[in-house]
């Protein structure tokens, strides 16, 4: 599809350096919410421009910011990427479902879809040994502060790497897809590849000197993005490269999708008035308590008691004084601190269920059903408005589509087969995914549904339903079922024992008579 616009030009009549410049501006002011969020919940989450690895963050006067964005991550976490199971699904379009079937074997669809069972399993080892749940968990606490973030998958080394909102820009079309984006890396002279560092000025340069790498990313043609790669205003030597749309190894996500904006919204945004005013409340209440705690007393000066020998007297001892003499000094500020501490417990319930906090869906277990993780996708898309669909669209599918372009580039995915050049394989994500869990939950109430039927268990092709349960399960089904050839071979094996056994049988009798006859 075609633009009419030259992107080329208009993309490259300035270095990236320069475009990154431009676009700034934009992004000031989500940037500056962002370390205004992360103050009132988890400082270092997002820190301001100044702060370096030494700087000591002030601590909130409440934890209930905190723990509300680990526990609402958590959630998000386990409905997106399920620990037990993978979160998306691999099958085939109907138009390839047809092909298939056409050509004349019964099992074929079975055997496509334990393949790509495989490959799913395939998928969530390479996510786990590349630790991409780590750096995607801290990808969502990012946007629930942060409300943006953006991960790159390097297609052939593998691997995933997080970018805050402060070390990228992006821009994106009227219909919310990004159009470009330019990332920011301060990486030092000696980490640099020597065509890198060869775009660097000067003879003798410090190996300590940190030197900025802009990665501009841009859409070409409608279905094409280019990237080229630029330090000190020269394009590093074979950096440039050519993605397609669905396999660009850039994913820049925001959290509330807001019409015209290329920057989300966070979900502490939203609430930041009742974070705020707990904060303020919550240091009162200290500042008072700790007065309230303060003890002094006061001694009539017309009083012959002696101070100095009063502090060191023991119990029992006797003085000449009369009563009130001393009294204690006491900050008489009972009912407010009454009045503030139940302002405090309401913003505390706001907040407790604006965060999920109250909220126990997940019971105790070493295993969460799919019945339990489809809870929480449903909770956080009812209570937290609509974060799991946006999420599944925006990070799920293009993860996935990054993931196999990794094992592709590797040579690590085996071939799939299809029936015919051409048929695309669909990703399925989002609720309808879940795993393979629904799908055993499918074949379950199918088998109950049709067990009434007088003639189903003749017509039950059981061999393939086992191996479906066994995907569904994401088990290997061949190490667990026989295929149909071993399973022919024992009925045959079993039915030659059971006719030499009857054979047998009549020949043993006769020898036992002619025994007991002899005898």
């Amino acid at each position: 599809m075609s633009t009419g616009v030259d992107t080329n030009t208009f993309y490259r009549t300035d270095t990236a350096k320069s475009r990154y410049d431009k676009l700034v501006s934009d992004r000031k002011v989500y940037v500056d919410r962002a370390v205004k969020n992360a103050k009132i919940t988890i400082p270092m989450l997002f820190p301001d421009e100044n702060a370096t690895s030494t700087t000591e963050y002030e601590t909130p006067y409440q934890s209930i910011g905190a723990r509300g964005v680990n526990n609402l991550a958590a959630k998000i976490m386990l409905a997106l990427f399920p620990p037990n199971e993978p979160f998306f699904k691999l099958e085939l379009g109907d138009m390839a479902k047809q092909q298939v079937a056409q050509q004349g074997d019964t099992s074929a669809m079975t055997k496509i879809d334990k393949l790509m069972g495989a490959i799913e399993r395939q998928l969530m080892d390479y996510m786990e040994t590349n630790r991409c749940r780590i750096t995607i968990s801290e990808g969502v606490l990012q946007l629930i502060v942060a409300g943006n973030c953006l991960l790159y998958l390097p297609p052939q080394t593998g691997g995933i790497k997080l970018y805050r909102l402060n070390n990228y820009v992006v821009v994106r079309d009227g219909t919310g897809n990004w159009i470009e984006l330019i990332a920011k890396d301060s990486i030092s002279y000696a980490a640099l590849p020597p065509e890198a560092q060869a775009c660097v000025e000067g003879t003798d340069v410090s190996p300590d000197k940190n030197v900025e790498l802009y990665t501009h990313v841009y859409l070409a043609d409608g279905e094409t993005f280019e990237m080229y790669q630029e330090i000190e205003g020269q394009i590093i030597k074979g950096s440039e490269q050519e993605f397609p749309r669905d396999k660009v190894p850039w994913i820049p996500l925001r959290l509330r999708k807001m019409d015209g904006e290329s920057y989300g919204r966070s979900y502490v945004d939203e609430y930041y008035g009742d974070l705020k005013s707990l904060n303020s409340i919550s240091k009162s209440i200290a500042e008072m308590a700790t007065l309230s705690a303060f003890a002094l007393f006061l001694v009539n000066p017309s009083s012959q008691l002696r101070v100095d020998k009063l502090k060191d007297a023991q119990s029992g001892d006797f003085f000449k004084g009369k009563e009130g003499d001393i009294t204690a000094f006491q900050l008489n500020k009972v009912s407010d601190l009454q009045v503030a501490y139940q302002h405090k417990q309401e913003l505390q319930s706001n907040l407790s269920f604006a965060f999920l906090l109250n909220s126990s869906v997940q019971r105790n277990a070493e295993r969460v059903t799919a019945e339990e993780i489809r809870y929480v996708a449903n909770e956080l898309e009812d209570s937290v408005g609509n974060i799991y669909s946006l999420l599944s669209l925006e990070l799920q599918l293009p993860l996935v589509q990054c993931l196999m372009a990794q094992l592709m580039a590797q040579g690590a995915l085996p071939d799939i087969p299809q029936g015919s050049d051409g048929v695309q394989t669909h990703i399925v994500t989002g609720m309808e995914a879940l795993g393979r869990g629904h799908d055993l939950t499918k074949i379950e109430q199918f088998l109950q549904t049709c067990a009434v039927l007088p003639d189903f268990q003749q017509r039950l092709k059981t061999g393939n339903v086992l191996s479906q349960i066994g995907t569904a399960l994401g088990l290997d089904a061949d190490s667990l079922v026989m295929s149909d050839e071993e399973y022919q071979a024992m009925q045959a094996q079993m039915m030659q024992a059971q006719m030499a056994q009857q054979m047998a049988s009549p020949i043993a009798q006769g020898m036992m008579n002619n025994n007991n006859n002899q005898q």
